[in-house]
């Protein structure tokens, strides 16, 4: 036998003892009243359901935010979004076997896909639903043998009825015209798919955020079309924000695993009161991003609590407002960003308002500006500004193309920053940032360029050698905005705004 083979062996056969363990624990001498007045209990509470069927998980009191997962999950049949628990909160237990089972119990026709980092991790996973029909004895006694001889395949099978189907894919893989007979899937679980290589990876993510909204989600056909993602959020850039910032309708179910003030479990009846506690002492800032989903970026300076949030002035309402292009030419993976953010001043406060940080050519950056300009009242201007050094034809030409193609004329002007001390430049701001001066907004935290640009910051730190785009943009922002503030003590005329000369 293969070293694979025996290993897999095992792990069911430990999988089908974990689910035999449970035996007696059903009633032998249930009379058939009994029988159907708990089935009929167990559709309606989700608790007793997983008592019943499923004692093996339930070794613990089923949490509320369980319970409030699940009854989101059946009430709409066209769900869309996210169980963003920290780790150890049976996230997949639950979207994997006690949801899609307790929909089926009420009557459901079921068809499960499930989606790993590959195919063998995706089987492995739904293997646990299929021991479940296959060797669980309540489900037996209740329902009857489940398994389908000839339609029980470790990838693909289903129920001796039909009602329910599971399947397990890889990530990527192709899904066009996944079904079985004339039933397409109807509750697709994305499960756990971050890997290392995803992470480090932004163009990678991007592509998968692609596959799942363009191939995966358009597999699903009817009345009943359930998707959700399951992964906790351990990461500044991860497949599952991207998708939320794209979908802000879709709903995000955060759960963090403890207060990191008390220590108090939000799953308290399973986890001890010392529990987080002693994983922080083992490593403060990995309980913090696994458990808590608190992604800590490496930095010396900034920290995600300097970022202070709060909704913006009305647009016309600022004194000055201006964007910053830090130039980058390739467009590659590997590429430094074109990064263009946006601040406003307004009572000798910094407002970012929102930006365009993004890996790409320079025209699409362009377009950005051009399209925000547009956007902007005519009461509110804006200045827009380039470092000098990165002025060349190409630069030249990209800019003339949109302007004729938007019909619009953005005045950048061409700014001389002193060479090197950039990180110099870039941490004097944040002397703003303590004084409580800088905002940001909003309605901009799940925008997902403003979050690339605020992980850039936050990995600032002494002889730092990752991209620094953004935050360049920002510190000329703010030297910029910072020119515009009266010398003179309040009451006395604002003196002369300087640069507007260079602009127009």
């Amino acid at each position: 036998m293969k070293v694979a083979d025996k290993i897999a062996k095992e792990r069911i056969l430990a999988k089908i003892k974990l689910i035999r363990a449970s035996e007696g624990k059903s009633n032998p001498n249930e009379s058939k009243e009994e029988r159907k007045a708990a089935i009929e209990r167990a559709k309606k509470d989700f608790p007793f359901m997983v008592q019943r069927y499923f004692p093996h998980y339930a070794t613990f009191e089923t949490p509320d935010f369980h319970i409030e997962y699940a009854k989101m999950i059946m009430k709409d049949k066209n769900f869309r979004g996210f169980c963003e628990w920290g780790r150890g909160l049976a996230k997949s237990v639950v979207c994997n076997i006690l949801v899609p089972y307790w929909l089926w119990l009420n009557d459901e026709k079921i068809y499960l896909v499930i989606i790993g980092t590959n195919q063998t991790k995706a089987t492995q996973l739904l293997e646990d639903l299929r021991l479940e029909f296959e060797n669980n004895t309540q489900i037996i006694a209740d329902f009857g043998e489940q398994k389908k001889f000839g339609g029980w395949d470790e990838k693909l099978w289903q129920t001796k009825d039909g009602n329910f189907i599971g399947q397990s894919l890889g990530i990527g893989q192709n899904c066009r015209g996944l079904r079985v007979g004339p039933l397409r899937p109807n509750y697709i679980v994305v499960d756990d798919i971050e890997s290392k290589e995803t992470i480090s990876n932004e163009k990678n993510q991007d592509t998968l955020v692609t596959w799942i909204e363009r191939s995966l989600i358009p597999t699903m056909d009817g009345a009943t079309r359930r998707f959700m993602q399951a992964n906790n959020a351990f990461a500044p850039i991860m497949i599952q924000k991207k998708l939320q910032s794209r979908h802000p309708k879709w709903k995000v179910h955060h759960i963090k695993a403890y207060d990191p003030i008390t220590y108090k479990p939000r799953w308290y009846q399973k986890y001890g009161k010392n529990y987080y506690k002693e994983i922080e002492d083992d490593d403060i800032l990995a309980a913090l991003s696994e458990y808590n989903q608190e992604p800590h970026v490496e930095g010396k300076y900034w920290k995600p609590e300097d970022i202070q949030w709060t909704a913006l002035p009305r647009i016309d309402h600022f004194e000055c407002i201006v964007g910053h292009w830090d130039i980058a030419y390739a467009g590659t993976p590997k590429a430094d960003y074109n990064a263009i953010r946006i601040w406003g001043l307004k009572d000798k406060q910094f407002y970012y308002i929102t930006g365009y940080v993004k890996k790409s050519k320079m025209k699409p950056a362009v377009e950005f500006m051009a399209d925000y300009q547009k956007w902007l009242p005519d009461s509110a201007k804006i200045l827009w500004r380039f470092e000098s050094q990165f002025w060349n034809d190409a630069v030249k030409e990209v800019i003339e193309k949109v302007e004729e193609e938007k019909s619009i004329d953005l005045r950048l002007t061409q700014v001389n920053i002193p060479k090197g001390k950039k990180e110099s430049r870039i941490i004097s701001q944040y002397s703003f940032y303590q004084n409580n001066r800088v905002w940001y907004n909003e309605k901009m935290k799940s925008h997902n360029d403003t979050i690339v640009g605020n992980a850039l910051l936050l990995g600032i730190e002494p002889g730092y050698t990752g991209h620094d785009d953004a935050p360049d943009a920002d510190e000329q922002c703010i030297t910029f905005l910072s020119k515009w503030i009266p010398p003179k003590p309040p009451g006395r005329p604002m003196a002369g705004r300087v640069e507007r000369k260079h602009v127009y």
